[in-house]
């Protein structure tokens, strides 16, 4: 496509077209490097056509690394041997002191399915009253698989997101992935959280399926979960898990994937996540269509994130203020709070 062509595809995507299937097959196979430039030209005239160069951050506390699931590709695992912590809702709160001042839309509250909090849920609970007490910020809670009765609760105490992701909609690999876990508890948890009122953030891994079409099966089931955030990682290899041996694979799927995504959801919320690549991996994201900054911690913080390519590193780079410094030479710039609240509906 030349440019003229290019500018059309990309107005017919804002005007409502849906790409069929054999479309998004073609798509995903692209190799060559300059049909993938174009990709992500006609995923950044679709994002800027809704949010314009306006990114929204959201910070991550991840505040429980303990887990009752044998996920097989997540570094907390409950048969996986690693040092674990658990910070209280009151802990929890102390954490967030520090972010106060910093300039995030959101706040996310994550955790394994641990059973302090499971067995407990009025602990969930006062830590989303807690956190929505002190910052005032919308709430993402991603707890794993919790009951329609607490989610209704940590509603009405201040959360407004709900993270739970599929990581696939082939449900043989599903099978694969989270073990011992039914393929419909995390459509029928999400769809619970909806009609109470939650936004809701999906999303699928990559470089781990067999084959393209499994790829497509899990955008089609995006598509159908039509959620307000929707997310694309890609698979790392984690220390200690049954798919520790897996050789890695390139971000370079990732990317395509977010610009496919763009183009199914042209007016959704896209993640780029800090946890994989950090901020060089952030400006690729942002650059195939993105318009959400995830996974940034304070300062100076110890906590976890979901894939820690700095676990080792002193310097981790992957505070607020540094995101907001790096989307600025890029052009870019912080949303209001008000635009991403009237996203929430809130």
């Amino acid at each position: 496509m030349d440019n003229e062509q290019l500018d059309k595809f990309a107005s017919s995507i804002n005007e409502g077209y849906q790409l069929r299937d054999q479309e998004i097959r073609d798509l995903l196979v692209i190799e060559d490097e300059e049909e993938m430039q174009k990709l992500f030209h006609v995923a950044r005239m679709v994002r800027d056509n809704f949010f314009g160069n306006k990114v929204f951050l959201y910070s991550f506390v991840y505040f429980s690394t303990y887990c009752k699931n044998q996920c097989s590709f997540c570094y907390y695992n409950c048969k996986n041997n690693i040092h674990r912590y658990r910070l209280t809702p009151d802990e929890i709160e102390k954490v967030c002191e520090a972010l106060e001042n910093d300039p995030v839309h959101m706040i996310d509250l994550t955790m394994g399915e641990d059973p302090y909090y499971h067995d407990h849920p009025e602990r969930l609970v006062s830590a989303v009253r807690k956190v929505k007490d002190k910052l005032g910020l919308p709430i993402m809670i991603s707890p794993g698989v919790v009951g329609k009765e607490t989610l209704k609760q940590m509603y009405d105490n201040g959360a407004d997101f709900l993270a739970l992701y599929q990581e696939t909609y082939d449900q043989e690999l599903y099978n694969k992935l989270r073990v011992g876990q039914e393929y419909d508890q995390r459509i029928n948890c999400r769809q619970d959280a909806k009609e109470i009122g939650y936004c809701v953030e999906d999303g699928i891994l990559t470089e781990i399926e067999p084959e393209a079409e499994s790829t497509l099966i899990s955008l089609k089931g995006l598509r159908k979960s039509n959620p307000n955030m929707v997310r694309v990682m890609t698979f790392v290899p984690q220390e200690g898990t049954p798919l520790a041996s897996r050789e890695p694979g390139s971000s370079k799927s990732e990317l395509k994937i977010i610009s496919i995504l763009r183009l199914m959801f042209p007016d959704r919320l896209i993640p780029a996540s800090l946890d994989l690549e950090g901020m060089e991996g952030m400006v690729y994201r942002l650059d195939a269509g993105a318009n959400v900054v995830t996974s940034i911690i304070p300062s100076g913080s110890a906590l976890e994130g979901v894939v820690n390519y700095d676990r080792e590193l002193t310097e981790r780079n992957r505070d607020a203020w540094s995101v907001v410094e790096k989307l600025q030479s890029m052009g870019m710039e912080p949303g209001k709070q008000e635009d991403f609240n009237q996203i929430l509906g809130r």
